[in-house]
């Protein structure tokens, strides 16, 4: 059996002041912190986007993780320095990079990122967004339309708008 097909990813459930979420870790890090308004859906999300992993619940395991993302849902200016893994291409992570570059409590536009890549059409940027499982570490809530209104959020715009919030007021 090839090392892919052996991965071994824990996952557990947490609670917060946005709602349930589930977390996945591999040996590496973090590689999913999605809001689970559907358990059930949240848990095929990880599964299909890992499809060669064991994929095994351990809350014990990741007591103290579900703990650090739960603080960092309520204080998003908080970094808990939680090693991240995330899967995706190459441009899909190199955007994620560039949304971990804009600070807590600041925006930019898809535009703006798009253009940083050598583009002007921000779809590709959009499509890399949306595709990212690490929500607040991975901070694509940051991101928003040009006019300065809010765009879709893969986990509601009311958490988006909340999260927004929270960090301009810390």
């Amino acid at each position: 059996m090839s090392d892919a097909m052996s991965e071994q990813i824990t996952y557990a459930w947490g609670a917060s002041s946005l709602g349930e979420f589930i977390a996945a870790a591999s040996r590496s890090g973090l590689v999913a912190f999605e809001f689970a308004d559907d358990r059930e859906r949240a848990l095929a999300t990880i599964r299909q986007r890992l499809p060669h992993a064991i994929v095994r619940e351990d809350s014990r395991e990741l007591a103290g993780l579900i703990g650090s993302l739960s603080r960092a849902i309520d204080d998003p200016r908080t970094d808990p320095a939680i090693p991240l893994d995330p899967r995706g291409g190459d441009y899909e992570r190199e955007v994620w990079r560039m949304l971990r570059d804009i600070p807590a409590g600041e925006t930019t536009t898809y535009g703006a990122l798009a253009a940083k890549l050598g583009t002007r059409d921000a779809r590709d940027v959009t499509a890399a967004i949306a595709a990212n499982g690490i929500a607040i570490l991975i901070p694509c809530h940051r991101v928003i339309r040009k006019d300065g209104s809010l765009a879709g959020y893969r986990w509601g715009y009311r958490r988006k708008r909340m999260l927004l919030e929270r960090e301009r007021t810390a």
